[in-house]
């Protein structure tokens, strides 16, 4: 049948010359024939020569000395050209709406979006504040550039306006539990972030994520600093967990319970600063009056705190 037969037919021949491992000349010639009533013998043909021909070698570029000033060995996640020109609140708000104006799923957007973020971080806690002011509405879709860009902003004004915004409930809920945990991802914290969040510990309604992400923020910042139990921001924090445990743990009732079980939790989280608290986990752990939920969680929080602290205060054997 027709269907069978070859409609299309192509050849490609090439000639290659090389010389000492280098290829001095390449010439191809490729023919296309294409039948599309093979009974009638009609269809169409196509020739195309090519020619490739070695002009000349140019010699070893020599390297300079100087080039090593601008040459440095880094990740290229995220990076970006340092600033140089300042940057002004009223420049950040025309960014922001740009990022409204700009189609949500576009290339423009994300470097719009990444553009913010960098902005932020070169603004001082008054010029954020004006921005806020300025740049709290709402895009399409109920989406607030601003909300989102904060918590990438990883700067100590960034995070006391977080801070601001949580306490004064300017923010919806899931922003809210959305900040908390971006807490746990900045790379260079600060004593003073550290000192703006301990408030937020004291708050009834002080959820899991802010105990979470406030002592992921300590231990972080122990991490970089050996000697942070000495820090007074620091302090603060582990004296407003140090109440919660009362001494021994003892609790009332199943909500206190709950409450028990986050805080040993988050002294776990907060790691070395934690030590100062080992005598009080101890006792808890040791109690045998106490609900073996809490005993267990007392030990866990022993997870991060150096060895030797342990072995002073004797941590017990919990057993029934």
């Amino acid at each position: 049948s027709q269907s069978e037969q070859q409609i299309l037919s192509s050849q490609l021949e090439c000639a290659q010359s090389i010389k000492d491992g280098v290829l001095e000349e390449a010439k191809c010639t490729e023919s296309d024939r294409v039948t599309l009533f093979p009974q009638q013998g009609s269809g169409a043909e196509t020739q195309t020569q090519s020619a490739l021909k070695l002009l000349q070698v140019e010699t070893e570029t020599l390297y300079h000395k100087w080039y090593s000033e601008d040459l440095y060995v880094t990740s290229i996640l995220y990076e970006r050209e340092v600033t140089k020109r300042e940057v002004t609140g009223a420049e950040v708000t025309e960014l922001v709406w740009k990022l409204c104006l700009a189609h949500s799923a576009s290339y423009q957007t994300a470097d719009l979006f990444m553009t913010l973020v960098f902005e932020l971080r070169h603004l001082s806690l008054e010029a954020l504040r004006a921005l806020w002011q300025r740049s709290s509405f709402k895009c399409r879709d109920n989406w607030q550039p601003l909300i989102d860009a904060l918590p990438s902003c990883a700067t100590e004004a960034c995070v006391v306006l977080m801070k601001d915004l949580i306490a004064s409930g300017e923010v919806e809920e899931d922003k809210v539990e959305y900040f908390f945990w971006s807490f746990a991802f900045i790379p260079n914290p600060t004593s003073g972030m550290i000192e703006s969040l301990a408030p937020l510990l004291k708050s009834p309604r002080a959820s899991q994520s802010c105990f979470l992400g406030v002592t992921a923020l300590v231990h972080r910042f122990c991490s970089a600093h050996s000697s942070c139990a000495i820090v007074p921001a620091v302090q603060s924090v582990m004296r407003i967990l140090g109440k919660f445990l009362g001494g021994n743990c003892t609790v009332q009732d199943s909500e206190h319970l709950s409450k028990m079980q986050l805080v040993l939790k988050a002294i776990g989280n907060a790691g070395l600063a934690a030590a100062s608290l080992a005598p009080a986990l101890s006792s808890c752990a040791a109690l045998k009056s106490h609900p073996m939920e809490i005993r267990l969680a007392a030990v866990q929080a022993f997870r991060r705190i150096p060895c030797p602290v342990r072995v002073s205060d004797s941590l017990p054997q919990v057993t029934d």
